[in-house]
């Protein structure tokens, strides 16, 4: 069966890997929001906390140059497999840790898998999908992170003050382990071409016609990274309870706006759905540094949904429409370089803003400084995607050809 021939989104091989990509995002979304939380309760400072955040995106940038090309070369479902496996690991780690050095050292871990599965993920749910479908299919694809997101932080958050933080790390082990185990239900087709001699060179590390998006994303995911990284600990600080229905309200408006976004990108054009996203994420971002109450919060979680969430499937879309079907594991790497290099940089240098205002005035201030920061790359990144918006759209209407 060649899933290429189909015109429908709902073919087996995607909807396979979206049931892996579930499980793998829940029992992620479970624990990202309490790493950063578990090492302030380990006594790490706001600068230590965002490096705890952060520090997985190092080890998820140096396994992209072996990754890059072994996407394109070996089984990406084995690859997935072996990687989801890693996740796991790392979660168990978590479950034992006992200071801020072993969660540093399980969070580098951590990075390796990440660095792998998700895009080998968006690799295998791009070959899966009809070219005329790329936007809206990917779209869809990502509501397994929205769902994810949607209940993942409010149940982890829950479980880690009845159980523990050490118990529900436990909780998310099975979880990624029962991802891990879906892997084997994704059909995979036999490769058609001969494969040669495995090589590491630079065009099969990076797919240079994807590295604009790529940088784009870069910017986006440097201030998206901020949220879960702080969000937990600014609602503390301004003595919100229950800021975990921030991920929840997120999630639900993220389940409108992603097919939305992705409809109006197949039909009008991705730079339809990109300026517009990108305006109402800075909005968020404007919102949630003025924020004081639970409502206030939520509100910037609405309006975040139609800016992240619509920008990452649509820049996402853009970058495997600007490589050919041959290079899809390339340019899905080349997509994961901006997202690990956001995220690498963006918590590390808002724990340092925040820390600095914070020695002078009081940790609210000092989160809400970071979220007002965190507009500007936002901006930067809607500037350089209308700077090469014509020479993008031409690059992807001609691989589509």
């Amino acid at each position: 069966m060649n899933t290429r021939s189909q015109t429908s989104i709902w073919n087996p091989t995607f909807l396979s890997v979206f049931l892996v990509n579930f499980s793998l995002q829940m029992g992620q979304y479970m624990m990202n929001t309490l790493i950063p939380k578990y090492a302030a309760h380990l006594g790490a400072a706001a600068s230590v906390v965002g490096l705890v955040s952060s520090i997985f995106a190092l080890t998820a940038l140096a396994i992209r140059p072996v990754s890059g090309p072994a996407f394109d070369y070996f089984s990406k479902k084995r690859l997935l497999t072996l990687t989801t496996g890693i996740i796991a690991a790392a979660f168990v780690g978590y479950s034992l840790s006992s200071s801020v050095a072993m969660v540093i050292f399980c969070r580098l871990l951590h990075g390796v898998g990440v660095g792998c599965t998700a895009p080998l993920a968006l690799a295998i749910a791009s070959d899966a999908l009809p070219e005329e479908k790329m936007g809206s299919g990917l779209g869809i694809f990502s509501l397994a992170q929205a769902v994810s997101s949607a209940i993942g932080p409010s149940i982890g958050l829950s479980l880690s003050d009845s159980l523990g933080y050490n118990k529900t790390f436990a909780i998310g082990a099975v979880l990624v382990a029962l991802s891990c185990g879906l892997t084997n239900i994704i059909w995979e087709p036999e490769r058609k071409t001969p494969r040669g001699a495995f090589r590491i060179t630079p065009d099969r590390i990076i797919a240079r016609e994807a590295v604009i998006p790529a940088v784009i994303m870069a910017f986006l995911s440097m201030s998206y990274a901020c949220i879960n990284a702080f969000i937990a600990l600014y609602g503390e600080s301004r003595g919100v309870e229950h800021i975990g229905l921030y991920f929840t309200v997120y999630a639900v408006f993220l389940l409108m706006s992603r097919p939305l976004s992705g409809t109006i990108a197949d039909r009008f054009g991705l730079d339809r759905a990109i300026v517009p996203a990108c305006l109402f994420f800075a909005a968020s971002f404007f919102l949630l540094s003025r924020a004081a109450s639970l409502p206030a919060f939520l509100s910037a979680a609405a309006v975040s949904a139609f800016g992240y969430g619509a920008c990452q499937p649509a820049i996402q879309a853009l970058c495997m429409r600007c490589v050919s079907k041959e290079r899809r594991g390339v340019g899905a790497n080349t997509n994961y370089f901006g997202t690990d290099v956001g995220q690498l940089l963006g918590p590390s240098i808002a724990g340092r803003i925040a820390e600095s205002v914070q020695a002078s005035g009081t940790q609210a201030d000092g989160y809400a400084m970071v979220y007002r920061c965190m507009i500007v790359p936002i901006l930067i990144a809607m500037g350089l995607f209308l700077i090469n918006r014509r020479r993008l759209l031409e690059m992807s209407s001609r691989q589509q050809n």
